[in-house]
């Protein structure tokens, strides 16, 4: 079976594009966050007899899917054959052509046969066109946000950024779109066994970092902190959720701070929480904080900064609300009840929802970077808040589910306590008033058009 797909990217000549597909990171850009796949090992990058070794989960199995490159042509094509895994065979040409008037034209050209026998019958060729449709929508979908926010600082110097946090959903969305664009990327690591070329070590909690290792970066971002929505708010956990942004942000900022030279700018992550429980008031960077466990977590986040803009460093405090991708986060956890139609309204549904795409927001974090403008605090939050009524109509519509099935605030507190109150039942209207005076785009301003693209749902 022969299947075709291809779209059209006026703005980038196919040198740009294919440079984007060799780079570190493009495959991981290029796999939807509703698919479970984890890249176990390659070897070779995309010219031929380059390797790649994939676990792939679907559902409570998973297998091993290896390929092989083949027919590289720089600008031009490669190829992807399997040379074991789930498919009788694959084959995949990638093919890169020079638009009249400019631009590139890509094209994907899968061969691939269906297994035999029962696996054959479950991976049918109509389920195959359905997911590679699915596939191809998303992935053209992010190549273009992606080459056009890579775009906007192609005349800026290329810079090595050091990541805390790397790891996690943010932080490793982060990583694959900093090395696409050309950047390089040093991650911190808190095993001393991992440390080598582009990790070094840091332990908050003993106070120890490795400032020499940080010298040739640019910029420092700063994700790392226990998780705020992973169980009861028990007297231990909230002293973990405090001391793990507190003593890490300290330990950053001193470092900087004393260094001689080494990165001149630190994006720092906080949290709309800092302006607590606000009903239906428009929120901007100058709006008073609040009340609550999270706003005096967020302060003291905010604050233990301190020491490095003092020293002169320019300082962002990233403001996030609900970052948008089934890969995690709140949508992540809250997928299965609403795939399995139960999902409804938490509470009244009156409070507002204040949240940003997974792509934008990393794509803020870049623009923070460049941006000498920027600096305190900014939200990083989409233009158009929604209260958790509206949320959940549109994440049943997305899905194709019912949403009629409510949880009182009673159940919230019963089951959740101090946590269930603070993050689930309050609200914040947070509007990004420098990031847009600041000239960041939004290329996801409607919270459905995120969802549907991040879900692969997008017609």
């Amino acid at each position: 079976m022969r299947l075709t797909y291809s779209t059209d990217l006026p703005d980038h000549d196919p040198a740009t594009v294919f440079d984007w597909h060799e780079r570190p990171g493009a495959l991981e850009r290029l796999t939807p966050p509703w698919g479970e796949v984890e890249v176990l090992h390659r070897a070779g990058g995309i010219r031929d007899g380059g390797e790649v070794q994939l676990r792939v989960r679907r559902g409570p199995t998973s297998f091993r899917w290896n390929l092989r490159h083949r027919d590289y042509e720089h600008a031009r094509q490669f190829r992807d054959e399997q040379t074991s895994g789930p498919l009788k065979s694959w084959v995949h040409t990638h093919r890169f052509f020079a638009r009249d008037g400019g631009g590139t034209r890509v094209e994907d050209e899968i061969d691939v046969e269906p297994p035999l026998g029962a696996a054959g019958a479950a991976i049918g060729p109509a389920f195959l066109k359905h997911e590679l449709g699915r596939l191809f929508r998303f992935r053209y979908r992010r190549l273009f946000t992606d080459l056009a926010r890579h775009a906007e600082f192609r005349d800026r110097p290329r810079l090595t950024v050091a990541i805390t946090g790397a790891a996690g959903m943010v932080g490793q969305s982060l990583t694959h779109f900093l090395t696409t664009g050309g950047h390089r990327v040093v991650r911190f690591v808190r095993d001393r066994r991992s440390v080598g070329d582009g990790a070094i070590y840091w332990n908050p909690a003993a106070g120890e970092i490795d400032a020499a290792g940080l010298a040739g970066a640019d910029a420092v971002v700063h994700l790392a902190g226990t998780s705020i929505g992973s169980g009861r708010w028990t007297d231990a956990r909230m002293r973990s959720i405090l001391d793990s942004r507190v003593q890490g942000s300290e330990l950053i900022a001193r470092t900087l701070a004393e260094m001689k030279s080494g990165p001149r700018v630190l994006v720092s992550a906080s949290a709309v929480g800092f302006y607590g429980d606000r009903g239906a008031e428009s929120l901007a960077e100058d709006a008073k904080g609040g009340s609550g466990f999270l706003a005096d977590v967020c302060r003291a986040w905010e604050g233990a900064t301190r020491s490095a803009e003092r020293a002169g460093l320019r300082v962002v405090l990233l403001r996030s609300g609900i970052v948008l991708s089934p890969a995690g986060g709140a949508l992540g956890q809250m997928l299965l009840p609403f795939k399995m139609g139960v999902g409804g309204r938490i509470g009244s549904g009156k409070q507002y929802l204040s949240w940003v795409d997974l792509d934008d927001h990393v794509a803020l974090i870049v623009h923070a970077i460049y941006t000498k403008s920027l600096s305190g605090p900014v939200n990083a939050t989409a233009p158009h808040p929604v209260t958790n009524a509206a949320f959940t109509s549109a994440l049943g519509r997305a899905l194709g589910r019912p949403t009629i099935v409510p949880v009182p605030a009673f159940a919230v507190k019963a089951a959740f306590g101090q946590l269930g109150t603070e993050a689930l039942l309050w609200g914040q209207r947070v509007l990004p008033a420098k990031a847009t005076q600041a000239g960041f785009r939004f290329f996801y301003e409607g919270m459905e058009e995120s969802l549907r693209f991040q879900l692969g749902r997008a017609d």
